[in-house]
């Protein structure tokens, strides 16, 4: 290996050690305890390090919001791959897509709700949150109905969860009730 080689590896392996330490400061104490000096003293490396890697919180955000984007495609194509028929598969992909919005908070708050200087639905969006759409429009394209843009159902699909997931996160909705709002979502708005 390189010296350059082995440069890259420690640069990636210190990017990945910002994210993971930012996030799981995070997850415990709320994004607003997430500062550069803070990581810096976590990670035991001086903040311009952390500078020479990302230009600020908002960037560490876009990255946490990219990792997450990924693991929430997975978790998508993992549920829907183990379900029997349409139907079942869009069961499944909102059951994921709620589960991951409760087990990472600040994962899905960097996503969606946070400015990490990500592009949504552009054609600089990145990779990660095209593929998390795509997991998203694997089974919801195929009970869009006749005549309904396959693109266009997943999208209102998609806010209908993420406001059913920001909601029940804020208190407002009552999370004993998230199956029953599932069954109407999938009932009402899916085509099988």
């Amino acid at each position: 290996m390189s010296v350059q080689e082995r440069k890259q590896r420690e640069r990636a392996e210190r990017e990945r050690l910002i994210v993971a330490t930012a996030r799981e400061l995070a997850e415990h104490q709320g994004w607003d305890a997430v500062t550069t000096r803070k990581l810096a003293e976590r990670i035991e490396y001086s903040q311009p390090v952390l500078y020479s890697h990302f230009r600020g919180k908002r960037e560490i955000i876009g990255a946490v919001a990219l990792e997450g984007a990924a693991e929430m495609a997975a978790a998508v194509r993992a549920a829907t791959a183990a379900a029997d028929g349409p139907r079942e598969r869009v069961y499944a992909l909102a059951h994921a897509y709620l589960d991951f919005a409760v087990r990472n908070p600040a994962v899905y708050e960097a996503m969606f709700q946070l400015d990490g200087g990500l592009a949504f639905a552009q054609e600089d969006t990145p990779e990660p949150l095209k593929d998390a759409f795509a997991a998203l429009l694997e089974s919801l394209g195929e009970v869009a109905g006749d005549g309904v843009h396959p693109g266009l159902f997943t999208e209102t699909f998609w806010a209908a969860l993420h406001g059913q997931a920001t909601l029940t996160r804020a208190g407002r909705l009552p999370p004993e009730h998230t199956e029953q709002r599932v069954e109407l979502l999938v009932d009402r708005l899916s085509v099988v």
